[in-house]
């Protein structure tokens, strides 16, 4: 939910802004839905100037035909906006089996999820679009602390969001997931963190990205109204101490590749848990004692 551009390619006519995860950087970008259906999430700007909508289908087939012709070779393909799940499955069967017609060499097809959509779509639709080649979601945790969700409206609790990627992994779908480090502010850091260790460790994700809160001016208002109380930042100590929390008590059931290396973030970090744990925190607690080796804060962003 945090990321800017996308790769240099043929000008498809993208309605902007649009994003994509990092991991999609060398991806095949096609926008089946514009925006968020939710879209009330206050500490995400990303779709804010946008009204959601599904794009017809003669559009994106347009697309899918141009771009085969000058990149017959594309191996990952990426949906945009926001919210391709929100799609009927129908739809996405459509597309995906049009894709995996146009692209031989097609690998991956991947999009972002939130919980809710996840949850609409039962057991036997998430088995089929598996299986007609949708391989992976992105999926924002946020927190796991179910006071903080309601008050980002992230429109999710810990118990669905632990559903809805379980359902997701046990469909057959890789699962890259996010948390935001600082975003209970002072008053909740250590019930967010732990918390959020904990839905991490149930949900057991293939991979893990722990990004840190940074409030764009076009959400910073509505943030601190929504919060319903004093929001107090976190200094660049105190999210350390987030992180290590975080590393120390998540225990999944397999291997999580995780990062926490996004430009948000004060230092770039990373390893397998739980294989690298102590490696990750040794790091972590030597970086409390050299402030000068942290990112500079200008050149943090979300």
């Amino acid at each position: 939910m945090y990321y800017g551009v996308i790769p240099v390619m043929i000008e498809l006519g993208y309605d902007y802004p649009l994003y994509r995860p990092p991991s999609e950087a060398n991806s095949v970008i096609f926008q089946v839905t514009l925006g968020c259906s939710f879209n009330k999430c206050s500490f995400c700007n990303m779709y804010r100037t946008k009204e959601y909508s599904e794009r017809p289908w003669e559009e994106i087939k347009n697309e899918i035909d141009l771009v085969s012709k000058s990149y017959p070779q594309t191996e990952k393909i990426f949906l945009a906006d926001g919210d391709a799940l929100n799609l009927s499955t129908s739809r996405l069967i459509q597309i995906l089996d049009y894709l995996k017609g146009k692209f031989p060499n097609l690998k991956r097809i991947s999009c972002y999820a939130m919980p809710k959509n996840l949850l609409q779509k039962s057991s036997d639709e998430l088995n089929l679009l598996n299986s007609r080649g949708l391989n992976m979601f992105y999926v924002g945790i946020e927190t796991g602390h179910d006071i903080v969700l309601k008050k980002i409206t992230k429109g999710a609790t810990a118990k669905s969001i632990i559903e809805a990627c379980r359902r997701a992994k046990k469909s057959g779908f890789i699962l890259s997931c996010m948390v935001i480090l600082g975003i209970g502010g002072k008053k909740y850091s250590v019930e967010h963190i732990k918390e959020t260790a904990r839905v991490v460790s149930e949900v057991s994700p293939n991979f893990l990205a722990a990004l840190t809160l940074i409030l764009e001016d076009g959400v910073y208002d509505e943030f601190m109204h929504k919060f319903g109380e004093k929001f107090e930042p976190l200094d660049d100590t105190s999210l350390l101490d987030e992180l290590e929390i975080l590393v120390s008590n998540i225990k999944p059931s397999t291997s999580v590749v995780f990062r926490a290396n996004h430009a948000s973030n004060v230092y770039s970090i990373g390893g397998n848990l739980p294989d690298d744990k102590d490696k990750i925190l040794s790091l972590v607690r030597s970086l409390r004692g050299h402030p000068e080796l942290l990112k500079p804060k200008i050149l943090r962003r979300f």
